[in-house]
């Protein structure tokens, strides 16, 4: 492959990718209501003359490049985040903003800037030549990420029936080539109590002091050692290969951590004790956790034991239509994932850039010093629709976006030009360099 060729065509393309980028950003897309962005995605991958394009119930759009035999994905979520306390904002999220190197709005990280690469990308490959009976590409648009992780995947899987070899996740990167992260799930604690008048508070049963012991132990869990003498071992301990099997990967993506991030609660009055307290834990997840391995840590605590059936441990579910109406249950678990660093697809990724790029981030130069102190290929903080194509699925998955992890869901979000050009050359490169 000539990668000049590549660069210098993704470079051409800076122009159509900024219009394109910041047509989708002019329209609100949260969870469920998608439906402008979707397409306008639809109409530029039209444009650019796809082979196939197609919108399923769910709502997310299916790109196809190439008719080959290997399917390789490109994904990027194209719902945000809403904008918060306006005032935080220095200009309007969704008119943003366009400067020689920069482009503001809702969603230009996170990660309206992925789909816009990845389409130019697949562009690319049309334009040079470099489509082959190898591969066919595909990238897709999907909803209600912000929502719910994964869920948009667990539908093209299961429902489309469609299953790429690998999926290159858009999300973005800092300029890193990214090979996992933790997992999350989403665990309710109910307590019951028995009310009574608060004048004498010794007749009833108050759930939220029973809540307030258990939370304790909750506390301990995040913040304990995991020495042999202490009773509650802190999930710091699933970094010791003693606990741990997967401890290197564990390493490598961070421990997991565990917090209260909700409480409810129900009383007759403000003059009664409470009858029912809950409370909603925010748990991440490192190698070697599973759900049914949070779960019952949160059951074994001393004080969820002590108080026996009046504590109930779960799980959330997820059932939010759809813009298009369809509701597709699934569990508040996002699992943990991670590729080798010697898979195939690490490999091809790392080549494609680093064949055009060096073995260094690269980016604008606001951001390059801070990239260039971090390690090429590493790992995302935060949750990916990885959750389900590697997580639950077992598809390989890789990451490679343009923009920040810091500007994802902040006030006055911006990503670079120039990240959209270099995502979008080595997009175009990857699965020939895959494929050979």
């Amino acid at each position: 492959m000539d990668f000049n060729k590549i660069k210098e065509a993704a470079k051409n393309y800076e122009a159509d990718m900024t219009k394109f980028l910041r047509d989708i950003v002019k329209f609100p897309g949260e969870s469920c209501d998608e439906k402008a962005h979707i397409d306008r995605i639809a109409e530029e991958m039209r444009k650019l003359e796809f082979d196939k394009v197609e919108i399923d119930p769910m709502g997310n759009v299916l790109g196809y490049m190439g008719t080959g035999a290997t399917l390789i994905g490109y994904d990027a979520h194209i719902d945000t985040v809403g904008i918060g306390n306006i005032s935080n904002w220095e200009f309007d999220p969704y008119d943003g903003f366009e400067s020689d190197s920069e482009i503001g709005g809702r969603g230009t990280s996170d990660q309206l800037g992925g789909i816009v690469s990845a389409v130019y990308g697949a562009k690319i490959m049309k334009d040079l030549g470099l489509l082959s009976d190898k591969y066919t590409v595909l990238v897709t648009g999907t909803v209600q990420e912000e929502d719910c992780d994964g869920l948009c995947w667990q539908y093209i899987i299961n429902e489309d029936k469609v299953r790429p070899e690998f999926v290159v996740s858009t999300e973005p990167t800092d300029g890193g080539i990214y090979r996992g992260q933790r997992g999350r799930m989403e665990i309710r604690i109910d307590v019951k109590g028995v009310s009574c008048h608060g004048s004498a508070p010794e007749r009833g049963d108050n759930a939220i002091y029973k809540m307030a012991d258990i939370l304790q132990d909750v506390r301990s869990l995040n913040e304990n050692d995991a020495a042999d003498s202490t009773e509650i071992k802190g999930l710091v301990k699933m970094l010791d290969e003693k606990y741990n099997p997967q401890w290197k990967e564990a390493r490598f993506l961070g421990r997991g951590t565990v917090t209260t991030s909700e409480i409810f609660f129900t009383s007759p009055s403000r003059c009664a004790v409470a009858d029912s307290c809950s409370v909603s834990l925010d748990r991440r997840m490192t190698a070697g956790e599973t759900w049914e391995s949070c779960l019952d840590e949160i059951r074994n605590l001393p004080n969820v034991k002590k108080y026996g059936d009046d504590v109930k441990v779960s799980m959330y579910d997820y059932a939010r239509p759809s813009y298009k109406g369809l509701t597709y249950p699934i569990e508040c678990y996002f699992p943990t994932w991670v590729i080798p660093e010697d898979h195939a697809v690490t490999k091809a990724l790392e080549e494609s850039y680093k064949s055009m790029f060096g073995d260094e981030r690269t980016g604008s130069e606001e951001t390059v010093e801070m990239r260039k102190a971090r390690p090429l290929t590493d790992k995302w903080t935060f949750s990916t629709n990885g959750v389900s194509i590697m997580g639950r699925n077992g598809i390989p998955c890789i990451g490679f976006g343009p923009g920040a992890e810091a500007q994802a869901h902040a006030p006055n979000e911006k990503t670079w030009k120039k990240d959209l050009v270099t995502c979008a050359a080595v997009y175009a490169a990857l699965p020939t360099l895959y494929c050979k």
